[in-house]
């Protein structure tokens, strides 16, 4: 997030604080799907509405803060910091970039110049959807040069980052257009993101229903606060967060300090989230949020200890969960995971008695993003004692995922089962295996074959 000192502030002006506000009801735009009309999105009637998968899926807060982790790694490379015109920046991009372009996006790098140095914006478009009718989810990739920017903003990119993989994983199919934005010079004054929007033509800014920005969403001190200028995706997020009994707050702090300020000045409609920087929390914020009064949301708010270490993982899974649900409800779309194709071996392949392991390979390919959540692996295979069979499922990165373990008091014949494996971290195209290792003597034994079902 922007500091609010220097010749690079944006000419917005501070609002006071403002106390709690918690929404109480689902009469409040508890879906938003229809087409915008104007500067606001239009709240749909019970005749307009269109039934989606309002709540989004669950992210599992393990795979944001594996991001975190290659993020803090890059920067502990490049300097210790991922700073806009370092070489840690460049190489962050990279690293997002190369897991959409493995999820199925569509992905572009746009170039600019600011501070005497260049910056890169990475803008990722789902296949499908309306594009007249754009729902645009983004971050700031850049730390400042003080630290490696893990909370600010590692945080809300990692976030975005996952939103998208899931929406890969989970074959979602949006009725309006689903756009990801990584901007690079925020920390300069929003630099990356002015140049995106300054770029656009006013027909192709017309086109976006909603940005949602996501700035530092998991402060260790953290507070839950919600973007207030556009009312119903205010209401959304408000919503969202009141139906787990968790109460938010307009965001003050973050006021005009972010990549939704271009957005907002260009007349499109912005919301977002936000867990709290160098303001103190208050004595009436920590008994509703949990956390320490009198200090800091973040107290490592630009500095060199905004670490993988400096996370708090509540707020991080809870607010990327909610961008999941804002991100599909907004964009009425339905899941059709890419079910029904099937890969197989029917490769005979013998099993050593109490001997090394064996793989048998099935190549996946023409898939779309990553391997889903309940993927279904058949296996196949004659032993004389199941019992001292080790099975496995290897995929395409190298990880093993245990399908069956060894027993002694498994004494039954082969193994001919279906196992359920949530291999979404996988990239769903490339080699799979299956490994079978038998760790006990005086048994005889193949496998048959096995397959994948998507």
């Amino acid at each position: 997030m922007l500091e609010l000192s220097g010749p690079t502030l944006p000419a917005r002006p501070r609002r006071s604080r403002t106390g709690a506000l918690l929404a109480t009801g689902a009469a409040l735009a508890a879906t938003l799907l229809g087409v915008a009309s104007g500067p606001a999105l239009a709240v749909p009637t019970a005749a307009t509405a269109r039934p989606v998968a309002a709540a989004g899926p669950d992210i599992p807060v393990a795979n944001v803060k594996a991001h975190l982790a290659q993020l803090q790694s890059i920067a502990t490379a490049n300097g210790g910091n991922r700073a806009h015109g370092r070489s840690g920046y460049k190489a962050s991009l990279d690293y997002v970039k190369s897991k959409l372009d493995a999820a199925g996006f569509t992905t572009t790098v746009q170039q600019f110049t600011t501070g005497g140095a260049t910056g890169y914006n990475l803008v990722a478009d789902w296949p499908g959807g309306d594009a007249n009718h754009v729902v645009f989810a983004g971050a700031h990739l850049d730390s400042v040069t003080a630290g490696p920017g893990i909370n600010d903003n590692g945080s809300g990119s990692a976030g975005v980052l996952e939103v998208a993989l899931a929406v890969a994983r989970e074959g979602y199919k949006p009725a309006k257009h689903l756009r990801f934005g990584w901007w690079g010079a925020e920390e300069l004054g929003m630099r990356g993101s002015n140049y995106y929007v300054g770029q656009l033509p006013a027909g192709e800014r017309s086109k976006i229903d909603a940005y949602l920005n996501f700035d530092m969403i998991g402060s260790p001190n953290p507070g839950y606060f919600v973007y207030g200028y556009d009312q119903n995706l205010k209401a959304l997020f408000e919503n969202w967060f009141a139906a787990k009994n968790i109460a938010t707050e307009i965001d003050t702090e973050g006021d005009g300090r972010s990549d939704h300020a271009p957005f907002q000045n260009a007349g499109i409609p912005v919301g977002g989230l936000f867990s709290g920087a160098d303001y103190r929390k208050t004595a009436d914020q920590a008994q509703k949020w949990g956390g320490t009064a009198g200090q800091p949301f973040d107290r490592c708010y630009h500095a060199s200890c905004d670490t993988s270490a400096n996370i708090g993982d509540k707020a991080l899974d809870t607010n990327t969960d909610a961008i999941a649900s804002a991100v599909w409800t907004l964009s009425g779309g339905t899941a059709n995971p890419p079910q029904g194709k099937v890969f197989e071996s029917k490769s005979r392949l013998p099993i050593p008695d109490a001997g090394a392991a064996v793989e048998s390979p099935v190549t996946v390919s023409g898939l779309t993003g990553n391997a889903p959540s309940a993927l279904k692996v058949s296996v196949d295979i004659t032993h004389t004692y199941r019992g001292d069979l080790v099975v496995d499922l290897v995929g395409p990165s190298g990880k093993a995922y245990r399908l069956k373990d060894s027993s002694g008091s498994d004494a039954a014949d082969d193994v001919i089962a279906t196992y359920t494996v949530d291999a979404s971290a996988e990239t769903a195209n490339g080699t799979w295996k299956l490994r079978v290792q038998d760790i006990a003597a005086q048994d005889t034994g193949r496998i048959n074959g096995w397959k994948l079902a998507f």
